[in-house]
């Protein structure tokens, strides 16, 4: 039976906001666009995000006239001097605009006394400008973008797992996919395609990543011969649910939240005297890592985060959520009791190599969001940076694909049809393999691997020695079968395709964390503690050749900020 295959002006891989955004652009130019996901879009990650979208609105008049300008200075200086100026100058310009339009297309936004956008101060600001929707902005823009789409008779193709793009003459043409409800690989052609597909936090085993973020993007990308920027670069929010690693929103903070030891310290104090618990979220992380590390935290396992002085209606009014997953997942109502809370990953600043218009070094491909490294974020991402970054370069990749599309010829199926061929034999011969190994506890030993060796805190021992754990998963990896025959929402070979892709990200973001010899941002050396800008400040770049990953450098973008320490 042939396999069916799909013509579109443009695909977009990934329903979150950032795939979202970018198909309402391009339908709104006429395009024809299809959006391919493994899950409903609803249920995408960028649903779960709490905190809120930052802009230079300037609606928190307590302190003064915000500007787009000094968003731009806080993005920089967070990033420890590695994002790229251009891309930042346009991200944090663009922002009042994105937000504004969020606004008009139906998004509800907290609103303060006066009726303007409610603005709460956040990690590494120097004003309030993170604007919010209580504590589930993510969920609100989701479903204004959602509804967006579905007006423009956007094409939804959910329930479709990526197993490859598909290049011809140098030029992406498209993917091909898997039907999960039905097992049949289908073809996808296109005049563009655009990566939105979001970070990979389930190679690490705290995480407050959803259970579909497992690199699925970078792990294309790299397959298309496209390189991977910045993977060293993982951010772990210091205020994950003690347990479940459910995230409890930097929100909590902003609205006043203090963090206490086993003591009943406020130990902030002894490691960013003036921003104490709004410091930049790597500052905050090792903080209280250290405080657990070094034996004051509670029970040595977490800390407190104390909003009992907020009181009840507060609480209620701007943190509804977290007050819910707290009750509902530690026992603890934050009204009266603190929340029990440790470090977890929680984002990806490196991803897909793409420049401030999104395109790869492959014609006809995109990247944006989580998945992409543009780079805005450089070594460590300010809270509300990410719900921003979906909104304003979802929407300038959706226009460069618009761009390209015009006036391009149908694409002709002879590429496709082979790549279906070797694809669906790749797919057979796993279903025919005997199973000599475990793919789950392969993926269990992964998880628990990358967050002892490249956690929050790192050196080259340690990290050799994950090299070489990495290098026996892999090998084990490869006598995996799939033991369900059953050929309709087969998760066992999903996740098997997963965990294939999974362990060559993770050994992307652990072969780069060896190679920087210093300390930035997230990424901190026990055995380089020292911020090392003659050697290190640049991009590293990961690339596959055959079956090796290899490592080079790419110069960082810089311009109006000059470089200097970060003090907080």
């Amino acid at each position: 039976m042939e396999a069916p295959i799909h013509y579109h002006d443009v695909i977009i891989i990934g329903g979150g906001l950032t795939g979202l955004r970018a198909a309402v652009a391009c339908s709104t130019a006429g395009l024809d666009v299809a959006i391919l996901s493994k899950t409903h879009p609803l249920r995408s990650h960028s649903v779960a995000a709490q905190g809120g979208v930052n802009a230079a609105l300037s609606n928190n008049k307590s302190h003064g006239e915000d500007s787009w300008e000094s968003h731009a200075f806080d993005t920089v200086k967070g990033s420890d001097y590695l994002a790229d100026q251009d891309a930042v100058l346009r991200l944090c310009e663009e922002a009042p605009r994105a937000v504004l339009e969020m606004e008009h297309w139906g998004t509800v936004f907290s609103r303060d006394e006066d009726g303007r956008i409610a603005q709460r101060p956040f990690g590494g600001a120097g004003f309030p400008r993170t604007c919010y929707a209580a504590d589930r902005t993510g969920h609100n823009l989701l479903h204004t973008l959602y509804e967006k789409a579905l007006a423009l008779k956007v094409r939804f193709c959910e329930e479709r797992f990526v197993t490859s793009l598909v290049r011809d003459r140098e030029r992406c043409l498209g993917c091909t996919a898997l039907d999960l409800s039905t097992g049949d690989l289908e073809g996808f052609v296109s005049k563009a395609t655009l990566l939105a597909t979001g970070g990979y936090g389930r190679i690490y085993a705290r995480s407050t990543n959803a259970h579909i973020n497992t690199g699925d993007g970078a792990w294309l990308a790299l397959k298309a011969g496209v390189a991977l920027k910045d993977m060293e670069f993982v951010q772990f929010h210091p205020t994950t649910l003690f347990g479940t690693n459910i995230l409890i929103t930097e929100g909590a903070r902003g609205e006043g939240g203090t963090l206490s030891n086993g003591k009943g310290e406020r130990f902030m104090a002894r490691y960013s005297a003036k921003a104490m618990e709004l410091a930049p979220r790597d500052i905050v992380a090792r903080s209280i890592q250290t405080e657990i590390d070094e034996g004051r935290g509670v029970g040595n396992e977490f800390v407190n985060l104390d909003l009992t002085h907020l009181g009840r209606e507060r609480i209620s009014e701007r943190l509804p959520g977290i007050r819910e997953i707290a009750m509902d997942f530690a026992g603890v109502d934050p009204v009266t009791k603190p929340i029990p809370v440790q470090p977890g990953q929680h984002y990806s600043m490196g991803g897909v190599d793409v420049g401030s218009d999104c395109r790869t070094s492959l014609p006809r491909l995109f990247a944006a969001g989580e998945c992409a490294c543009v780079s805005v974020h450089g070594a460590n991402r300010l809270g509300g940076n990410s719900l921003l970054e979906t909104l304003v370069f979802g929407k300038l990749a959706g226009e460069e694909m618009v761009s390209d599309a015009r006036g391009q010829p149908a694409t002709e199926a002879g590429t496709i049809d082979n790549a279906l061929i070797s694809e669906r034999g790749r797919i057979e011969r796993i279903r025919a393999r005997e199973s000599v190994a475990n793919q789950f506890a392969i993926r269990a030993s992964l998880k628990k691997m990358m967050t002892d060796r490249f956690g929050i805190f790192r050196s080259a021992e340690a990290m050799l020695e994950g090299v070489r754990a990495l290098e026996g998963l892999k090998a084990s990896a490869e006598s995996v079968g799939v033991e369900d025959g059953d050929r309709a929402f087969n998760q066992a070979l999903v996740s098997l395709l997963e965990l294939q892709g999974m362990l060559t990200v993770a050994e992307s973001v652990a072969l780069a964390s060896i190679w920087r010899e210093e300390s930035r941002g997230s990424h901190f050396r026990k055995d380089h503690p020292k911020r090392d800008d003659e050697r290190f400040l640049v991009h590293s770049l990961a690339t596959l050749e055959g079956a090796d990953l290899r490592l080079g450098t790419k110069k960082v973008r810089l311009g109006r900020f000059p470089v200097e320490e970060r003090r907080y």
